[in-house]
């Protein structure tokens, strides 16, 4: 169970680092702002990134997310990764829902949603179900 919390924590911190990075102002992997809000926002007409306070925001949820697997065992614990799981899991299940694509309908997010956000976040998801189940 440690290797799947350690790697649940890894890819937790890989995406925190990456929306650190996005607040403070590295376009990163796209050096093109406005080609990168179209890769990973989707909304339309949207040409800039988030700014810091949304960015950081989304950080901090990915720490405490993390931090929770690693709580000692106790009903709180429980109940945080199910809560954890259940966000995961519904954010993966949207990438498929057509009121979700009518809002976020851009290009390339509408596909890297179905084909990596989507199951990246189910992967996420299940592994914190699996961790809740143990």
């Amino acid at each position: 169970m440690m290797v799947l919390q350690a790697s649940l924590t890894g890819v937790l911190a890989l995406l925190m680092a990456l929306h650190v990075a996005w607040g403070i102002g590295l376009w990163l992997p796209i050096r093109d702002e406005a080609a990168l809000a179209r890769a990973v926002v989707g909304a339309p007409g949207r040409n800039r990134m988030p700014g810091a306070v949304a960015c950081s925001l989304v950080a901090v949820a990915l720490f405490a997310a993390a931090s929770v697997l690693w709580w000692s065992d106790s009903t709180r614990r429980d109940l945080a990764l199910a809560g954890a799981a259940a966000v995961f899991l519904v954010r993966g299940l949207a990438a498929w829902l057509p009121a979700w694509r009518r809002l976020l309908p851009v290009e390339p997010f509408a596909t890297l949603d179905r084909r990596a956000y989507g199951p990246l976040c189910l992967a996420i998801g299940a592994g914190f179900l699996a961790v809740l189940l143990a």
